[in-house]
This record gives C-alpha cells, structure tokens and sequence, in this order.
C-alpha cells in the first residue's frame, strides 16, 4: 500500500509540474513567399502565389494579388500573366519553344525575384491510367515511357470527380408556406463533387535500363467511399522534371508527409530555384520548372467494382414521421426536408411527411447538380 501511495504522488506531482510549450516558431512574426506552378510550353501555365501564415494563426490561406508575373525566355522573349485572383496568375494563348530555356519574373512590393533558367522538357504522354481492386480498397496507379530514353524524373497530381447521391429521395418540398410535390427540376438527390491531389506524386526511372514507369500509385480508395458508388473519374497530369527539380520535390515530400517517428529521417532545408535578386539570404519556398504537360482521363463505374463493395453514408440518417403542427413548425421552415407523404385510408392528400435533416436528403448542400462538360 505504501508503494502505491508513493507512486501516485509522483505522478501528481510530474503532473503539477507540467508547464505549456509554446515554441518561437508558432508566433513567429516571418512570412514566406510561395511559389507553385509550372512553366507550361504547350498550354496554359498557372501561377500561384502565397505567404505562409504562423503555426497560431487561424488563417490558413493567404494568397498574393498585387505581382506582376513575366516569363522570360534565354532568347529574350518576355510574356506577362494575368492576375485571376485568390493569388492565381495565368498565360494563356502562348506555346513557347521547347528547345529554350525559361525563367519566372516576380515583382512584388518593391522587391524581385527570378528562378533559374530551366531547359524546357517535353514531358512523354501518359500511356494508360488503370485501377486494381484489391482487398477493401480502389488502387488506381499511371504507366508511362520516354522511348527516346530522356525523361527519368517525373511528377503526378490529379484531379478527382465523382456523381454521388443523397441518402433519402424526396418527393415533397417547402414552397415557404406550406408542402408541395417536387417537380423535376427541383430534384436533389443525385450531385457531383471535386477533388484536388494533396500529395506529392513523384516517380523516377533512373536506376533503370529503360524509360518506363509501371502502375506508380496516384491514391487508394476505400471500398465504403461514396466516391466510387455510382461513377468515378480522374483527370491526371504528368510533368517531366529536370534531376534538380525532382530533388527538390522529393525532400518537399519528406518533409511534409514522412515526419513524425523516431525512424523518419531529419527534416532537410529546401532548396528551391526561386531568389530574391536584392538578398539572397531571403527564403523563398517552391521551384519553377519549364515543360509540356501531358493529361489523361478515364471513368469507373460500380459495374467494374466487387460486388461485395459497399458504401457507407458520410452522416448519420434517421427519417421522422411529422404530422400536423409538425409539419408546419419543422418541414415548412426547412429544418428538416419532406421525403415522402403519410397517407390515411383512400385519401389524396398527405396527413404528414417522412423527412430527415437536410445533409441526408439535399446533395447540393455539399456538392453541384450541373453536370460537367467531360462527364459521360
């Protein structure tokens, strides 16, 4: 019993001892510029432009409007970018020689900043995008080759569109003052959302004899996702790299997404391309490159999927049965949305309404019914 009361002790009083570690960093009074994007020669090139924030801050998003962005070829050619917005900055129109070499120009607050001169890549095509279903998840991985043998260091990201639909199909809806019959046009069962690649995809051929890159994973998805329950589809672009900048997006990736053990390795200092020409002590975080970039897009429906797979609804769906005062208190202002009607013998005309909350029955509260102009 005496051990027991001693141990306790000691663990009140490391306890008591605690103190909060608030380290410099998180109140940190410096800010980054970012720069992401890619020279693109064949089609349109985006820029975007953006300060970091302090580990405290409650702003996460802190984009840059006021640069003016050129790029500068070694033959001396310039084009300006036009700012869009939200720190995005674009050239389009343009398809620029892929035997120069190209640089980014930024002016901004009285300060300039240039990237290296990058020689211009022509990035091979994407032969095929292809999915294995295996265990409880949807692998979908990109094949590609450089028959001239000249590429070796390449980089993914994608974009990810799917139809999903609502828990509950309604039939009734809230005209402001009472419940009416949905008509077609007013139907919210079936939407599309979006979705961005949040990882850094890299692959490399340069151990190998030949240029090729087999099944390189782009993501897994979970066989309960909503994503692949009615149709999927996902749009991916491939970038050739130089080895420099293949270097640098590899120890970005390291240090974004590998940290966190005792086994992982030390955080390394980014070495990017991009430097302020007055001070170069200045960090500036990203890495320009210059090159064609290739796409391509394919579909999975359920059809192609285990029957086995099912999905699992993000939110929790109950339905309630509402009749009179209820109806007028709960459905008519939008609380909760009518499914279907409550009948009484022969009768019409409904004495009350299923409904369940809006999440479960209205898609567009997290996604769009305008189909997009690729979908088939």
């Amino acid at each position: 019993m005496a051990n027991w009361k001693f141990l306790l002790f000691i663990i009140l009083l490391s306890v008591g001892c605690k103190k909060p570690y608030n380290p410099k960093v998180i109140s940190s009074p410096n800010t980054y510029l970012v720069v992401e994007g890619v020279i693109n020669i064949n089609d349109i090139t985006n820029i975007k432009l953006s300060r970091t924030v302090n580990l405290s801050n409650s702003v996460t998003n802190n984009p840059v409007d006021n640069a003016e962005l050129f790029i500068e070829s070694d033959n001396g050619s310039n084009y300006g970018l036009q700012g869009i917005g939200n720190g995005s900055y674009q050239l389009t129109g343009v398809t620029l020689d892929n035997t120069r070499k190209f640089r980014l120009s930024i002016k901004l607050d009285g300060q300039s900043y240039l990237s290296d001169y990058e020689q211009a890549k022509v990035t091979p095509p994407v032969d095929s995008v292809g999915f294995i279903a295996t265990g409880n998840k949807l692998q979908i991985y990109v094949n590609t080759h450089d028959p001239k043998n000249d590429t070796h260091y390449y980089r993914y990201d994608y974009v990810e569109t799917w139809r999903f639909h609502s828990k509950y199909a309604s039939s009734f809806v809230s005209n402001g003052t009472s419940i009416v019959p949905r008509h077609e046009d007013q139907q919210v069962y079936y939407c599309f959302l979006n979705n961005t690649s949040s990882t850094i995809l890299l692959s490399s051929s340069a151990k190998l004899k030949q240029d090729v890159i087999f099944q390189a994973p782009l993501t897994a998805i979970e066989s309960t996702s909503e994503k692949i329950e009615v149709k999927y589809s996902i749009l991916v672009h491939q970038y050739a790299l130089t080895a420099q900048g293949y270097k640098f997006w590899e120890n970005l990736k390291k240090n974004t997404e590998q940290l966190g053990s005792i086994f992982d390795a030390e955080p390394s200092q980014l070495s990017g391309n991009i430097h302020n020409v007055a001070n170069k002590t200045e960090i500036v975080i990203g890495y320009i490159s210059a090159c064609s970039v290739q796409t391509k897009r394919i579909f999975i429906t359920s059809e192609q999927l285990p029957e086995t797979w099912k999905p699992i609804y993000p939110y929790d769906c109950l339905i309630d049965s509402l009749l009179k005062n209820s109806v007028q208190q709960v459905l008519v202002p939008g609380l909760e949305i009518p499914i279907n009607g409550i009948y009484s013998g022969q009768s019409l005309n409904p004495i009350g309404y299923t409904a369940s909350d809006p999440y479960c029955v209205d898609c567009t509260l997290r996604g769009s019914k305008q189909t997009p102009d690729f979908w088939e």
